[in-house]
């Protein structure tokens, strides 16, 4: 018999091939707002690093 085929190989293998997909809990109204409140700011900050960074008329 080979080793290769044992039963708790096939297992093992079987396991790994259909592991559980990891599920993410639903999001509340808090976290909702949070997640699109980060979001926006992020954005925000990087439109004003862009219009900083950009060379353009200054009267400094």
């Amino acid at each position: 018999m080979l080793r290769d085929h044992s039963p708790d190989r096939a297992k093992r293998e079987a396991d790994k091939a259909f592991k559980p997909v990891k599920t993410q809990k639903p999001m509340n109204d808090y976290a909702k707002d949070q997640h699109s409140f980060n979001e926006n700011r992020e954005r925000l900050k990087t439109e004003r690093l862009a219009r900083e960074a950009k060379p353009g008329d200054r009267s400094e």
